[in-house]
């Protein structure tokens, strides 16, 4: 005679774990809202992106029959209408090299002292106000600062320095604030342990703060980077020059005294002064504009991301 058959308790478990774990309408309904929140922020993202990887890709392709050694090492010839930028490319470097070491250094020991040293009170409150708007502050109006104060006021003339003295200016509270950002950064508890064993402030800074906070100050300098290389207002009011003869190849054809050639302002003559000039040259002059910029960066992001990697913390 067969016993009645009896339910296994692992089968019970099984079943109740399955409706269990099942998915109620609420929990689709929330999975649901996820992925589409997840397709939207996607759509935002590539909206940013797509846009800027067809506008490069148009204008590769439109500077490739001017694209060649030739054009970054020759002069401009027939009147600009021909030839290459090696003038203009080499006073834009010139210009964010003397820029960046005048802003740096400023702007790191500024941010080191609002940051380390300042009391909270209304001064350090005044100053932090003022750093923020200075950054807010259009160019064009920096150019007409830098034409007063340094090309008349300091009759350092239209030139080098007086460009680069302008550029660091204008750019300076980018460095000011992501200093700031990268020294808050640091552990309070480190500064701490050195001042328990009788490091002074000075000591604490320079061997602990400082090198904690690198990766934090080149993310400034890269954003001034970009910045000053593509400005042309404030140099075209303080020492970019439309054309100046070099030799080919010259690496070191202009003084601080000089005035100079830059990328920014010869794409913006190449585009809007200059008659007949061939078509894919402006173009072209953006390709080399962009590599520089993108050249300089990808040296600090590696540069970063190296400081970064030793970090013990």
């Amino acid at each position: 005679m067969n016993s009645p058959r009896i339910p296994s308790a692992t089968t019970g478990t099984e079943s109740g774990s399955a409706s269990r774990f099942t998915a109620t309408p609420f929990v689709r309904k929330k999975e649901r809202r996820e992925a589409a929140a997840k397709w939207i922020f996607f759509s935002m993202a590539a909206a940013m992106v797509l846009p800027l990887l067809w506008l490069v890709s148009y204008i590769v392709v439109r500077a490739m029959p001017s694209l060649s050694l030739d054009f970054l090492l020759d002069p401009p010839l027939r009147g600009m209408t021909e030839g290459g930028i090696w003038p203009a490319l080499v006073g834009t470097i010139y210009l964010i090299v003397v820029a960046l070491a005048i802003s740096t250094p400023i702007g790191v020991l500024a941010a080191i002292y609002l940051n380390e040293y300042a009391r909270e009170n209304w001064f350090h409150r005044v100053i932090s106000m003022a750093v923020i708007n200075l950054a807010g502050v259009p160019s064009i109006v920096h150019a007409l600062f830098g034409l007063g104060a340094f090309v008349y006021a300091a009759q350092f003339g239209y030139s080098v320095i007086s460009a680069a003295l302008t550029l660091a200016i204008m750019t300076m509270p980018v460095v000011i604030t992501s200093t700031r950002e990268a020294l808050a950064s640091v552990p309070r508890s480190f500064r701490e342990a050195c001042w328990n064993v009788g490091a002074t402030r000075w000591q604490t800074i320079k061997a602990v703060v400082l090198p904690n906070s690198v990766g934090g100050i080149l993310t400034g300098i890269i954003l001034e980077v970009s910045r000053t290389a593509g400005e042309t207002a404030p140099i075209m009011f303080t020492g970019a020059v439309f054309y100046k003869a070099v030799e080919r190849g010259d690496f070191f054809p202009y003084q601080l005294n000089d005035q100079c050639m830059a990328l920014s302002m010869h794409l913006f003559a190449l585009s809007t002064q200059v008659p007949g000039v061939k078509p894919s040259l402006p173009f072209a002059t953006a390709v080399i504009l962009l590599g520089v910029v993108l050249a300089v960066n990808a040296t600090s992001i590696t540069l970063r991301v190296w400081l970064r990697n030793r970090k013990k913390w």
